[in-house]
């Protein structure tokens, strides 16, 4: 280096020193030298030994959480809702059986009647006086009968003692017989005029709910024929008439001959349930009467009848309702929850958790809908665990981890008064020691669907 540059260096000038130039092989021997010393730092590497204590490592994440239900199989009525219409058990037309003028109406519309209760009164006037010429003809037929038997009684001695001839005394005992004949004749000719104006007093034939009168106060009534005054209908009970299909009927009757159903009563009538609108059970449940033996020729339904009882008169005649009737019982059945089986047209399927804790998906048969849930008539055995909650983050053949399931507050219930033989499918519960069992404080929180 120049001796003047360095001089001025010293003493604090900024002027520009000139890059010395450095020979080629000073730069390949600093770079040797780097070399080696980074290659004299580095050794064999020593085994990895195991991670301290409290090293964060990374974890394969936990089979996700879905909710389940163990299969409980037994006895599972089949219901079957039909169409009905309510009507009124005994139905009375009171009608005007004497002609005459309406004087009086003494019952109140809608109200509820006893049998013999006076509903209208009719102008009796002409039904007294004929009342009373019929009791004057009876009182003259008796006269003549006590005058024509006094005399035959007188004739019978003397004509033993030929006083008098024996067609006198004949024609006395025939006078006698024609008096009694009258008398009979009078004495029916009273009843008949007796009832005549008995019918001016209506009265009701039947106990029931009477409804709008037919006719007003000055109303000619009976003149031809018996007028309508009014209509009495008894509901309680009710009777239910309803349809069900003939085809249907016959299933059922094959199903119960091959032992694939069993019926639901053996010696009683079977139990039916009235739903109205809105889905609304009546309380008492009522008992079937009678099937009927034609099928209409244009619907091919089968009539069936039952009686329902009506306490309050809540059923009306001609309402339509539903008619709920078990007539058979499925033997190794069970209620599933509608959103645990998935239903396609190749097929009605279930997720099963098997024992190694993946999921298997599972053929069932369906049986029809009851209180939110799917009647499974095949396909599942007693203990297996079926997926009711969080398919949206499971796939076929994946481990899972089985929670019990527990069925939302706002799940509709059972009807009133409806006990099924068998409960629904009850929440399963994870086995201590199974590959799939994990304690709850070590169990991670899992979002379910």
């Amino acid at each position: 280096m120049n001796p003047s540059l360095h001089v001025a260096a010293t003493r604090g000038h900024t002027a520009p020193m000139p890059r010395p130039a450095v020979p080629f092989p000073r730069v390949g021997l600093a770079l040797a030298f780097v070399l080696c010393t980074f290659l004299s730092a580095c050794g064999p590497s020593a085994p990895a030994g195991p991670p301290a204590s409290g090293t964060p490592t990374t974890a394969a994440p936990p089979p996700p959480a879905v909710g389940v239900v163990r299969v409980a199989l037994g006895e599972v009525g089949l219901l079957e809702e039909l169409p009905g219409r309510i009507e009124a058990s005994r139905v009375a037309q009171v009608r005007a059986r004497a002609a005459g003028i309406v004087q009086q109406r003494q019952f109140r519309e809608g109200a509820d009647v006893q049998a013999g209760q006076v509903l209208f009164r009719i102008d009796p006037a002409p039904y007294e006086a004929a009342l009373a010429s019929a009791q004057a003809t009876l009182a003259r037929a008796q006269a003549n009968l006590s005058q024509a038997g006094a005399l035959a009684e007188r004739y019978r001695p003397l004509v033993a003692a030929n006083a008098v001839s024996k067609q006198d005394y004949a024609n006395a005992v025939a006078a006698q017989k024609q008096a009694e004949a009258e008398v009979l004749a009078g004495q029916a000719a009273v009843q008949t005029a007796t009832i005549n104006l008995g019918y001016t007093t209506v009265t009701a034939p039947i106990s029931g709910r009477i409804g709008r009168a037919l006719v007003t106060e000055g109303a000619l009534v009976g003149q031809g024929e018996a007028t309508p005054l009014a209509i009495i209908q008894q509901i309680e009970p009710v009777y239910v008439n309803f349809t069900q299909s003939a085809n249907e009927a016959l299933r059922l009757r094959r199903d119960f001959e091959q032992g694939r159903l069993l019926r639901s009563t053996v010696n009683e009538a079977a139990l039916i349930r009235v739903v109205l609108d809105g889905g609304t059970v009546h309380p008492p449940a009522g008992r079937l009467l009678f099937s009927d033996l034609t099928v209409d020729a244009t619907s091919g339904q089968v009539t069936l009848r039952a009686e329902v009882p009506n306490p309050g008169g809540a059923l009306l005649p001609g309402l339509y309702v539903r008619v709920r009737i078990e007539q058979a019982k499925a033997a190794r059945a069970m209620l599933l929850p509608q959103q645990a089986v998935s239903r396609a047209s190749q097929g009605d399927t279930v997720m099963v958790v098997d024992a190694a804790g993946k999921i298997v998906v599972r053929p069932v048969r369906v049986g029809g809908a009851r209180s939110g849930n799917w009647l499974i008539l095949d396909g599942l055995n007693d203990g297996e665990q079926v997926i009711v909650d969080g398919f949206q983050k499971i796939r076929p053949n994946q481990p899972v981890r089985p929670v019990p399931w527990m069925p939302p507050k706002s799940a509709t219930p059972v009807a009133t008064g409806e006990t099924p033989t068998a409960s629904p499918a009850t929440p399963a519960a994870s086995v201590p020691g199974s590959p799939t069992a994990t304690p709850p404080s070590a169990q991670p929180a899992t979002p379910r669907s």
